[in-house]
């Protein structure tokens, strides 16, 4: 990734990893900016994400059609957040939108961006919207639930239960974190994303993924709307009831040196080490409470109950985030 964020050169800044590059991983003490965060203090610079904004007469009533979320009526500086399936129903994009009145704006994964517009393009037809690339004019700023830190003049705000996203012009970013200190890295805001169960896209996801195993009906689709793409199968299955797969909260053991990571197998314990994989850690974290966490994708028939090993051999309780 060429992108490098202006506050890689704070003191302390350590470089992220993928899917994470260009920001800061953390800034010398991982569990302390955990808990500022926590108690609702800093900010987390999420600037390598992708911006997006939607302009235009139509451009609610048109997304509307496109995505798995009620957004025709959708009032203005009302946060929410919405999929793109495939025609399969497979999660191909998140986006985390906010409408300020005369446009949408929308931040998605880094890089997702080019494909996302790509696919928007397409389906312009005879619609009066304009569709647009912001990240090279705009920064994704993250606020933690309860700062009190005011939204700066003129800066759009992205307010949900989890905190405040700034949509800030990225030439305003050193001042902001000059003013708006201590910064923290995006693992103390992965930690705090993976306890409160929220999936990610790209992490908690691959190609098959629908929105039911991560409980993305809950936040990202109303059930209550049809055509788009990829709406059939969200009614059949909800309708069923059996997603293939569910998404789990595990508490790791603590005495191994080194945690599962994304991609790493899960097994019933009850198999050993050498037994048939039924599902794959896709995010984890060192928690400053709660210590090692993972979230990983089960296969739906594996027992609520049942003891779970992670990576090699990490033991791991699991707590349902969606029941079988």
């Amino acid at each position: 990734m060429s992108y490098l964020s202006p506050l890689l050169s704070l003191p302390g800044a350590v470089a992220g990893e993928e899917p994470d590059e260009g920001v800061a991983a953390h800034y010398g003490d991982l569990f302390r900016e955990q808990r500022h965060l926590a108690d609702g203090v800093g900010f987390v610079d999420l600037s390598h994400r992708g911006v997006v904004t939607v302009s235009g007469a139509d451009r609610l009533s048109w997304l509307h059609l496109l995505l798995t979320q009620h957004v025709s009526d959708l009032p203005p500086h009302r946060a929410t957040e919405a999929l793109v399936l495939s025609a399969n129903g497979h999660i191909e994009h998140a986006l985390y939108l906010v409408d300020d009145g005369e446009t949408v704006w929308a931040h998605t994964e880094p890089g997702a961006q080019d494909a996302l517009i790509a696919y928007l393009e397409s389906m312009k037809f005879f619609y009066r919207v304009e569709v647009a690339d912001r990240t090279d004019a705009f920064a994704v700023v993250h606020l933690p639930a309860g700062s009190i830190t005011a939204t700066p003049e003129g800066v759009l705000a992205r307010e949900t239960p989890h905190g405040r996203d700034l949509f800030l012009p990225r030439e305003r970013l050193s001042a902001f974190a000059e003013e708006h200190g201590p910064a923290a890295g995006v693992l103390a805001h992965e930690a705090l994303r993976i306890e409160a169960h929220r999936p990610r896209h790209g992490l908690e996801t691959d190609h098959r993924t629908i929105p039911h195993e991560l409980g993305w009906l809950e936040t990202a689709v109303h059930l209550q709307k049809g055509c788009y793409r990829g709406q059939e199968t969200v009614a059949r299955v909800h309708n069923l009831g059996r997603p293939p797969r569910r998404l789990v909260f595990l508490h790791l053991d603590g005495s191994e040196v080194k945690i599962p990571v994304h991609g790493d197998p899960v097994r019933l314990a009850s198999d050993g080490a050498e037994g048939r994989a039924v599902g794959f850690v896709t995010s984890s974290a060192r928690h400053h409470e709660l210590g090692p966490i993972a979230l990983a994708l089960v296969k739906r028939n594996v027992p609520a109950d049942a003891e779970l090993l992670a990576g090699e051999r990490t033991a791991a309780a699991q707590e349902l985030v969606v029941r079988p």
